[in-house]
């Protein structure tokens, strides 16, 4: 029997399937998909080589059979396994194997700091704010979309839909302008890049309107999707509708969809 929804698109396309095209060329750092973590290599210019994973159907190279030492998401053979748990974002680094799309994108700070822009800001304090509001994107905007998305009633639709505008709300009071911090881009701005991408399926389909979180949040949105990075990232709509039209249904198996299922914290 086939792992459910392996079948779904496996491959970036448009715009996306042009830059993993000019991403083949052997790197010391090999990138295994996943978007936030793409869009801040794009935005950094750091060299890597791009590596397809159909998130529904993984390699035994990327998901192993074992590993040897496993702690703050980094694996110390990456032999092994990319990621034993099987989710990407996920690199390999010299000889070894990281994963989890913010503790990437901040590696990515860490370990090539001639690469411009910073995604982090140099100052301590706002560096501390900027991780404030990545831990609310997390806990709050990631599973309100996930639920709205999810949600078969239309109340409870209609309560998601609320926790969503609520969590938007709270970055918008927040954005400098045109980016969150002012000027320049930040991690803030990669990690709800995607959830402002994406937001056309709940429009279409859930009754969410941006302008029913704010004028800021129209204005900010406008702007993130016209960053070269998030453009050079986006695959083609169509090949979206599938894999969403399964969360829309609720039969998506993905760990994300179980946990929203199950009430739990998105792994």
């Amino acid at each position: 029997m086939g792992i459910p929804d392996e079948q779904i698109f496996p491959h970036a396309t448009g715009a996306a399937e042009k830059t993993v095209a000019d991403h083949q060329e052997p790197q010391e750092l090999v990138f295994y998909s996943g978007w936030r973590a793409w869009i801040a290599l794009e935005e950094k210019g750091i060299p890597y080589q791009y590596k397809e994973v159909n998130p529904y159907k993984k390699e035994a190279h990327f998901l192993g059979k074992a590993f040897s030492e496993l702690s703050g998401g980094i694996c110390s053979n990456s032999l092994a396994a990319i990621n034993p748990k099987g989710l990407v974002p996920a690199i390999e680094y010299k000889g070894k194997a990281l994963y989890e799309s913010l503790i990437i994108c901040e590696f990515f700070e860490d370990a090539y700091p001639s690469y411009k822009p910073n995604l982090l800001p140099l100052d301590p304090f706002d560096r501390a704010i900027a991780r404030i509001w990545l831990d609310h994107i997390s806990k709050a905007v990631v599973p309100s979309f996930h639920r709205i998305l999810q949600a078969q009633d239309v109340e409870k639709q209609a309560v998601a839909r609320e926790e969503l505008n609520e969590a938007f709300r709270k970055v918008a009071k927040e954005v400098k302008g045109p980016y969150f911090f002012g000027l320049e881009f930040s991690l803030v701005d990669v990690a709800i890049a995607p959830w402002i991408t994406r937001d056309y399926i709940i429009e279409e389909n859930r009754g969410y309107k941006r302008s029913d979180v704010s004028d800021v949040w129209v204005a900010y949105t406008e702007e993130v999707l016209k960053r070269d990075s998030v453009i050079k990232t986006i695959s083609l709509k169509e090949h979206y509708a599938e894999i969403y039209g399964r969360y829309l249904r609720d039969e998506a198996q993905s760990e994300a969809a179980k946990a929203i299922r199950a009430g739990r914290v998105i792994p």
